[in-house]
């Protein structure tokens, strides 16, 4: 099974974005790390949004 390219490339921007990685760094994460990592970010959002209001 090979994982759609649009979507790998969604996952890349969002980790770069928010963390500055590089790109070898980020595409050398196998999905589920990358899915993790996507997660953290996604839990730091939360948390930062629910101490602002």
């Amino acid at each position: 099974m090979t994982y759609a390219a649009d979507r790998l490339w969604e996952e890349v921007a969002y980790v770069a974005y928010y963390f500055h990685w590089p790109l070898d760094t980020i595409l050398d994460l196998e999905h589920a790390q990358r899915d993790r990592v996507i997660g953290e970010i996604n839990r730091i959002h939360t948390t930062i949004n629910s101490s602002v209001y």
